[in-house]
């Protein structure tokens, strides 16, 4: 059977892993990005039929092709992929309204409209599924993108509890901290974290693929994280509020929004 999948933030990090173990796995693919020119080389390394779709998902015309493209029932999508991400490296107080609006744009009314146009199509078909990047960073209280991400994780943990009896899957995917693109497009200086966090990006696609079909509703991917995941309820607020990635390095404390559809979330 033909399958097909859709991968946003597909020329990079995690994105770009999870196009190639589906396309390992036979799924054709469509890859979103904003650099045609990125895209076009990603799709060329791929041993599947692939089609590019450079588009800015915070901008309101361009989320809105990529939806049309999700929707078509000519072209089923039966495996999106909400992957594309950003942050800020800027506490609350003094970071940008503008980058802030932006940042809720990508991570938060981008997957939402691209599920809203998925949904429909993959209950006429009776199956689909449905992964979300999501992060560690949405089960604490550190900022927007934190808030962003536990929104991720709640939306996606209600799609699975509603539409599972109709044959779609939805999984919420937890990393910790990848060694990618998201850091450096942010500024972040990574050169003074200890190996230990660093978890590996081919593994962490393979466990939120595995889990999308099975059917698990969340998946904290790396065993250091899933050992630390039940201790994270027990820290208190005012511990874990200290810390954000303005703090990763404070020469960049005012630093600005690198919006993408290019990085990997985490």
């Amino acid at each position: 059977m033909d399958m097909r999948a859709l991968v946003t933030g597909a020329t990079a990090g995690l994105g770009a892993e999870l196009a190639r173990q589906l396309a390992a796995d036979g799924f054709s693919l469509v890859l979103v990005a904003r650099d045609e020119q990125r895209l076009r080389e990603a799709a060329a390394a791929l041993p599947v039929e692939t089609e590019v779709l450079a588009a800015d998902l915070t901008v309101a015309d361009d989320l809105e092709r990529v939806a049309a493209r999700v929707a078509d029932p000519a072209r089923p999508v039966d495996v999106l992929v909400n992957n594309a991400g950003t942050g800020i490296l800027a506490d609350f107080h003094v970071s940008g309204v503008d980058e802030e609006r932006r940042l809720l744009d990508l991570l938060v009314w981008a997957p939402m409209r691209l599920v809203h146009a998925a949904l429909p199509g993959m209950l006429d078909r009776g199956r689909g599924g449905i992964l979300t990047v999501a992060s560690m960073a949405g089960r604490m209280p550190n900022g927007t993108y934190s808030a962003a991400k536990s929104h991720a994780i709640t939306f996606s943990r209600s799609i699975a509890a509603r539409y599972r009896a109709d044959g779609i899957r939805a999984t919420a995917l937890l990393p910790g901290f990848l060694k990618t693109e998201f850091h450096e497009r942010l500024g972040i200086d990574r050169s003074g974290t200890p190996d230990i966090i660093w978890a590996s990006v081919e593994a962490t696609a393979r466990e939120g693929l595995r889990g999308l079909r099975k059917g698990r509703s969340v998946v904290v991917s790396d065993w250091r994280y899933r050992v630390t995941a039940p201790l994270v309820p027990l820290i208190p607020d005012r511990s874990m509020g200290g810390w954000s990635m303005a703090r990763l390095d404070r020469r960049d404390a005012e630093g600005r929004l690198e919006p993408t559809s290019d990085a990997n979330a985490d």
